[in-house]
């Protein structure tokens, strides 16, 4: 059942319609239509999936509504990359804290005060008179220290460590606790073979790394395998076949909280309305059935987990075919320019988005850089996976992250989105990206030396 009226929804974004200049219309208007669109976000993020939650029954309905959408299509399953069918599956392990204690020259840290991310499953670290017994790193992090920065570089080394943070940080540290509560997952890189990547564990107190002379340390976590899935669509190439343009959206979301009332994480901007646009985009250019490069649409699972279903993928085939990765992420809301406007993420680490806005400038439309650069965003979605391989890979989105009350809450759903905005995204994609399709621009690739690492740890 859907949370508000589809009728009312659609005469809201009817009267939005009007911020979108009425003479801008593309020659998809035959081949993807609002109808269709409303059809499938309004599934994606309908109550029934509640909230696509990774390992949950309701994810695989999602999964299996997007591959017959594929094949309804005419698309064909992905076969060489591990697929079945349309249909790839991959597995993760996740490590969960069961007990912790650490005592600090003699006075033992209250439970409330530490937190633990691992991938090793017994953890016993001491120190006596300044001895250890193990290879482990002590720091400190002040009150003046950037704690993320710092925290940051230490899962990028990886290895065993230790954090005494001083409790001027105790907000933050909160976060990371909360975070850390949910353990640590991992792709399992071959069938029973798990990397072992190392421990952080954080502290908060006022005792820095040069007055500890005694250390002991216990954890015991709980290690735990599942599968996951990704949905993976082929259309073939038909002159240049060995070229891949690869567009894709991840379809998982939060699942369910914890709370009274609404307790459903729809996620209908957080990424239905992504998925969405993969699926009419494929449907697109299947009946266009003149694609020169291949085409590859990839609904991956696993991204609000660290981006594990991507990582999966790109291990599957070789990144130097792969043209261009247009990831879409949040667009089911107005951007800051304006409703049926877009931007992208890292686009000055590519000509990528100067290429798409050749083929916009003629329509007076145009994809803009990303608005908010702070807060990190192309590391933050699917796309960082194939860009840290050298793919000109971005993420496409309008979302107003400073702005939009809905993110990551339970009124993400379909009364939050505006259809009409987010039909005419869909529009603008598939007309930029048409001459990537075609074969007749190439844009650089993305240098691999100058993308930031996923962290070892976590």
């Amino acid at each position: 059942m859907i949370k508000k009226s589809l009728i009312l929804i659609l005469r809201t974004g009817l009267l939005a319609i009007s911020l979108i200049n009425s003479s801008f219309s593309f020659a998809t208007s035959n081949f993807i239509s609002l109808e269709q669109v409303t059809k499938d976000v309004t599934y994606l993020a309908s109550d029934d999936l509640k909230g696509r939650g990774n390992f949950s029954n309701e994810i695989n309905q999602a999964a299996n509504y997007i591959a017959q959408r594929f094949e309804e299509s005419g698309l064909t399953g992905a076969k060489g990359i591990s697929a079945q069918g349309f249909l790839q599956k991959y597995k993760i392990t996740k490590v969960s804290s069961e007990t912790l204690s650490l005592v600090l020259n003699s006075k033992e840290i209250v439970a409330e005060n530490l937190t633990i991310a691992s991938n090793i499953e017994e953890i016993s670290w001491a120190m006596s008179k300044r001895i250890k017994n193990n290879d482990f790193s002590i720091h400190t992090i002040g009150k003046d220290d950037d704690i993320r920065t710092l925290i940051s570089d230490i899962n990028s080394e990886g290895g065993e460590h230790l954090i005494l943070l001083h409790p001027s940080h105790k907000k933050i540290f909160k976060r990371y606790q909360q975070r850390f509560s949910h353990g640590v997952t991992k792709l399992i890189q071959n069938e029973g073979h798990q990397q072992r990547s190392g421990t952080i564990v954080i502290a908060l107190c006022e005792t820095t790394a040069k007055e500890v002379n005694n250390v002991n340390i216990l954890a015991v976590n709980k290690r735990s395998a599942s599968e996951l899935t990704n949905v993976i669509a082929i259309l073939p190439g038909k002159t240049k076949p060995n070229e891949v343009v690869l567009y894709s959206a991840h379809y998982d979301h939060l699942g369910l909280a914890n709370t009274k009332g609404d307790n459903i994480f729809n996620g209908a901007d957080d990424n239905a309305s992504g998925t969405t646009a993969i699926i009419n985009i494929a449907q697109y250019y299947a009946k266009k059935g003149n694609n020169a490069r291949t085409l590859m649409f990839a609904a991956f699972s696993a991204e609000e987990l660290g981006g594990f279903g991507s990582q999966y993928f790109s291990k599957q085939l070789d990144p130097k075919t792969i043209t261009a990765m247009i990831n879409i992420e949040m667009i089911g809301k107005p951007s800051k320019f304006g409703a049926g406007t877009i931007w992208m993420t890292g686009m000055e680490k590519s000509t990528l988005g100067a290429q798409l806005n050749k083929v916009l400038a003629n329509l007076d439309k145009e994809i803009y850089p990303d608005p908010y650069p702070e807060q990190g965003l192309f590391y933050r979605s699917d796309n960082a996976t194939l860009a840290r391989l050298g793919v000109p890979a971005h993420s496409f989105s309008s979302t107003q992250l400073d702005k939009d009350k809905h993110y990551h809450n339970v009124s993400d759903d379909l009364s939050s989105l505006n259809l009409p905005s987010l039909h005419k995204v869909i529009e603008i994609l598939a007309i930029a990206t048409q001459p990537l399709v075609e074969g007749t621009i190439t844009p650089s690739r993305i240098d691999k030396n100058k993308v930031k690492h996923k962290g070892l740890i976590y």
